[in-house]
């Protein structure tokens, strides 16, 4: 094992969770690709009056999913979506495909996944790191209607 050449912490924080906000998001996708729900999840975090805690968020579905990935380059985005491909790729013999040829696969990619993400609030933000983002990712070829549920729980303003 590799010590690492320096660390450091902040001090504890402590928070008594007195708050639980939730709703519910719905995104209408445009098909298969990354929808940014960043934007969409720090606006709730400011009306929940969120103060220090963590917002969940829970996909209500098999064949999309959830992630944290790189915002800054969209080249990283097109490759992942490449990646994802080659490990559930259509046509291979799937029996599951009444829902047709891409509904299996997707269902694949979204185990591959996350179907709920977590990410601490620390004085009124999401502790996002500089380049991260949340994403909804469609992995079916047609458009669909998502529905996300945002969960904060912990301090209020």
């Amino acid at each position: 094992m590799i010590a690492s050449k320096s660390s450091s912490r902040t001090p504890p924080s402590a928070a008594s969770p007195t708050t639980i906000v939730t709703s519910l998001l719905t995104i209408e996708t445009s098909g298969r690709g990354f929808s940014d729900l960043t934007a969409e999840i720090t606006k709730f975090v400011r009306d929940a009056g969120a103060r220090e805690g963590a917002v969940t968020l829970f996909i209500r579905h098999t064949s999309a999913s959830l992630t944290i990935q790189e915002n800054a380059d969209p080249t990283v985005l097109a490759d992942l979506t490449t990646a994802l491909d080659r490990l559930a790729p259509e046509r291979a013999g799937w029996r599951h495909d009444t829902e047709g040829p891409d509904d299996m696969p997707a269902h694949i990619k979204t185990m591959l996944t996350a179907c709920s993400l977590h990410i601490p609030v620390l004085k009124g933000e999401l502790a996002l790191g500089t380049w991260q983002a949340i994403y909804l990712i469609e992995h079916r070829s047609r458009p669909h209607r998502r529905e996300i549920v945002l969960q904060f729980i912990g301090a209020g303003a």
